[in-house]
């Protein structure tokens, strides 16, 4: 008799991510592609603060330092925040939007 999967295994990283989307709570592979998302964000800023400085106008420098001020403020409130709420587990969404694998490994919506 083979084993079935267990749910962690069934669900990729993409499903996983859109379930964050729309499930309460944060899960792991969300917070994980967030966090590289503010990266992504950071290199193009800092990228972005090379070129202001490497040009004569002041506006231009201190506007870009206003948008890395603002990054970095976001990052750091949503860490704080997910700090004190915690990480949610892909299965407990699962359960939370009343989607459940049944024993033929398919998602299925209850009834109610």
């Amino acid at each position: 008799m083979a084993t079935t999967p267990s749910t962690r295994e069934e669900i990729s990283s993409a499903q996983a991510v859109l379930l964050g989307a729309l499930a309460p709570g944060v899960n792991g592979p969300t917070w994980n592609t967030l966090k590289t998302a503010f990266l992504m964000l950071g290199f193009c800023l800092a990228v972005m603060l090379g070129l202001a400085l490497s040009s004569s106008d002041s506006y231009v420098v201190l506007h870009v330092v206003f948008l890395v001020l603002i990054a970095a403020t976001l990052f750091l409130l949503l860490s704080w925040f997910l700090a004190q709420t915690g990480l949610v587990s892909v299965e407990h969404q699962l359960r939370e939007m009343d989607l459940a694998l049944n024993d033929g490994s398919e998602m299925i919506r209850k009834e109610k």
